[in-house]
């Protein structure tokens, strides 16, 4: 295909611009997709804020990297999608060859490829996620609800790494949509889930989505103690889950968790943070300290048959629709915690 389509460059921080782009041309092994719905997310918001992410993109770049969408062109030897196929691409895809993906750690691949670019009426996806992570949409499944495959997939695997089991206390550090995910999955398993919020609208999705206590740090003097207070024997959670990607948060999880309990930093922190931790009490409470990062092949199917059997629903999540012309407004409200927990861009419109 040759002309232009509409897209949103990043240039630096808070400084989208939605321009004319040349069509993304299509090599062999690639597929062109037109975007039906490209979904605002907390890295995207914290991307627009920083205006760059040290993994995933470097301006001047296409943007945006949950979407889904038709299958508009085909390149040479493409054999398992056809035009017209309704699909969902990742936004990255593991080489399958290296020492991480041998070690089933793909999400560390040492060649892991990233494709951002989902704020455009057009997006090209590179051969490598076309063959390992592309997958074809069934018809009663919307374009909203696929679309939310990438931060699910992300969710799935922090639980199944952390080692949550039924009937854990669980508390998630967070209200945005990480967090409020983390919170219905973690409830849809079995557990007790404490949500630790910010603002009115947080503490009620948090509610909805299943959390049995939720503490908002706008209205207590001490969020460790507050989740401390309510935890069974008041010994502190089992597991407990940062996902705001501050430093403080960090900090307050470690003096969440019960002794023998496990955190997981699942928030992505800005670059060259430092956290100051107990030694003492990491030593002789025996708390396990894990990171998640991203996603692998198999999480993302894991995700994308809960999104199909309905346990998970876009519009549980997205707050609202825009234009693509109006997606630096929409960030820029996000930027304000004004409540929105996902905004679909549609760029057709």
């Amino acid at each position: 295909m040759n002309g232009k389509m509409t897209a949103a460059v990043l240039y630096g921080k808070e400084d989208v611009k939605i321009e004319k782009v040349p069509i993304p041309h299509v090599e062999e092994g690639e597929v062109l997709i037109k975007v039906q719905v490209a979904l605002t997310c907390g890295t995207d918001v914290k991307v627009y804020r920083r205006g760059y992410h040290a993994r995933m993109i470097v301006p001047p770049a296409l943007f945006g990297h949950e979407l889904a969408g038709v299958v508009e062109q085909v390149g040479a030897g493409v054999k398992s999608f056809h035009t017209g196929t309704r699909v969902v691409a990742l936004n990255s895809a593991p080489c399958g060859r290296c020492f991480y993906c041998s070690k089933h750690q793909e999400n560390l691949c040492e060649d892991l490829l990233f494709n951002n670019g989902a704020y455009a009426e057009y997006i090209r996806i590179p051969r490598r996620i076309v063959e390992r992570n592309m997958l074809t949409i069934p018809d009663y499944i919307s374009y909203q609800d696929a679309a939310m495959v990438e931060p699910l997939a992300c969710v799935l695997r922090g639980l199944h790494e952390t080692g949550v089991e039924i009937g854990d206390t669980v508390t998630v550090i967070g209200g945005g949509p990480i967090g409020l995910m983390f919170v219905q999955v973690a409830h849809a398993i079995g557990c007790n889930v404490v949500a630790v919020v910010k603002c009115d609208s947080q503490v009620a999705a948090a509610k909805r989505k299943g959390a049995h206590d939720v503490v908002q740090i706008t209205k207590v003097s001490d969020p460790i103690e507050a989740v401390r207070q309510i935890s069974p024997s008041k010994r502190g959670s089992d597991v407990v889950i940062e996902a705001v990607g501050r430093p403080e948060a960090w900090e307050w999880a470690v003096n969440m968790v019960r002794k023998g309990g496990t955190v997981n930093f699942f928030g992505g922190c800005a670059s060259g943070t430092k956290v100051q931790l107990d030694t003492n009490r990491l030593h002789y409470s025996e708390i396990t300290l894990k990171a998640t990062f991203h996603h692998t092949p198999e999480t993302v199917r894991r995700a994308f048959a809960l999104i199909a059997e309905k346990k998970v629903k876009g519009a549980d999540y997205i707050t609202g629709e825009a234009p693509l012309s109006r997606l630096h407004d929409v960030l820029r409200h996000m930027l304000n915690r004004n409540g929105d927990i996902k905004t679909a861009i549609i760029p057709g419109h």
